[in-house]
């Protein structure tokens, strides 16, 4: 059997509680730990229990941030089953967002592409995942 690392995706934001309706309610994850003023930062993680990733968003004490740097900061999330998709995309507009044109036009094809209050995007992407998917 062949194992695989456990993946965290660390970011930081200027306001916490504001990315935690996109990533809990809208996407659908777990709010697996919060801190506050650990060495100057306040966290979140957020994930599925039991999946080899999750995500971190951190602020720091006395430092802005600021919104993404393009529009093209993408997480992908590949869901091939018809109605996990659309389960998905239920999730996300019951949460009150809304889909957004994809910077790179090969995300509209197969996938929905929300935004998340900082500029960040996440693609729900209605495909396989594969090496030889094309140019995303």
């Amino acid at each position: 059997m062949t194992s695989f690392p456990t993946l965290r995706v660390a970011r930081p934001t200027d306001d916490l509680d504001a990315l935690l309706p996109f990533y809990r309610d809208g996407l659908g994850f777990d709010l697996l730990y919060r801190f506050a003023d650990h060495d100057g930062f306040d966290g979140v993680m957020l994930g599925r229990e039991g999946a080899p990733y999750h995500f971190e968003f951190t602020r720091a004490h006395a430092h802005r941030v600021g919104r993404a740097p393009t529009a093209d900061n993408l997480l992908v999330f590949y869901l091939p089953d018809d109605a996990e998709w659309g389960r998905a995309v239920d999730r996300m507009q019951g949460a009150g967002f809304r889909p957004v044109p994809a910077f790179n036009p090969y995300w509209d094809r197969a996938g929905l592409t929300f935004e998340d209050p900082d500029g960040y995007r996440v693609v729900l992407q209605h495909a396989r995942w594969g090496a030889s998917e094309g140019p995303g």
